[in-house]
């Protein structure tokens, strides 16, 4: 017989803020295993996708700035 699924309960800001400071790769070891068992895979990886598409998007308008001056 199979386990039930884990809850996992943690908020957008939560998830935000997971996933922003995994892109500088600072998170100390009790925080990741926080959100290890608290963070939806599913949100993450969205948030991750968003993320790096925000990145790419500020670097593409810097870069259109600076080479249109």
């Amino acid at each position: 017989m199979n386990p039930p699924p884990t809850q996992r309960k943690a908020s957008f800001g939560q998830t935000a803020s997971a996933v922003f400071w995994s892109f500088f790769g600072v998170r100390k070891r009790a925080d990741y295993e926080a959100d290890a068992a608290q963070l939806n895979p599913v949100h993450v990886i969205l948030m991750g996708i968003a993320g790096a598409a925000l990145f790419v998007g500020v670097l593409l308008a810097i870069i259109k700035f600076v080479v249109l001056r």
